[in-house]
């Protein structure tokens, strides 16, 4: 189970306004570049101005609104006939770029290693490239969890509320980012094996 596989609810509160924009003119792109110029210009502020406890609030906040911002470019591209090239790049990239940015300010926060934040930024990557190799083995793009894009943001978004409210995190808490990376991992063996098997190609012993 995923969070993703509640999307096509989270669509059908977003369809009106997704009608608007695109009536005045609001293209899929423009909203995926705009995700991610907002998700890169947050993520290294955080980083690099090492702001008080309370500006991580930021990050449940637009963790939120970027999942806002991600259904709504799809469903421009898709129900409004502006799917490109371009903007198959676009998503992909732009996705990456953004979890990178956003995760990186709790290599800033105690008692996270910096090594595991990066493990954790790198094999997120890793998990959306695989997804993304789907089709080429003959599958759909594979969004299984246990650790997707959605999933991930809700855990980073609670951590960042967690630090924002003031409560230190325990010692134990250096476990956290280990256990968030072995569970991307588990993520990305799940999208390899479920895309080999959608494509009638499981690998036999």
């Amino acid at each position: 189970m995923s969070i993703y596989e509640l999307k096509p609810r989270f669509q059908a509160v977003l369809r009106p306004l997704v009608v608007r924009l695109h009536t005045m003119g609001v293209t899929a792109n423009q909203v995926t570049v705009a995700a991610c110029v907002v998700s890169v210009a947050l993520g290294l502020w955080l980083f690099f101005a090492a702001p008080s406890a309370p500006a991580f609030a930021l990050i449940p906040l637009w963790m939120f609104l970027r999942m806002a911002f991600n259904a709504i470019d799809g469903m421009l591209a898709r129900e409004h006939h502006q799917q490109s090239a371009l903007g198959a790049f676009l998503n992909e990239l732009t996705d990456v770029l953004s979890d990178a940015a956003l995760y990186l300010p709790f290599a800033l926060v105690a008692p996270f290693s910096p090594f595991w934040v990066g493990a954790v930024i790198v094999l997120a990557g890793l998990s959306e490239f695989t997804g993304a190799l789907g089709p080429t083995v003959g599958a759909s793009r594979r969004y299984d969890g246990p650790l997707g894009k959605s999933d991930r943001a809700f855990v980073f978004g609670a951590l960042g509320l967690y630090v924002a409210l003031g409560g230190p995190l325990p010692a134990w808490g250096a476990w956290l980012m280990p256990i968030i990376a072995l569970l991307v991992a588990w993520t990305i063996v799940n999208r390899i094996r479920r895309a080999l098997a959608e494509a009638g190609a499981v690998p036999r012993h």
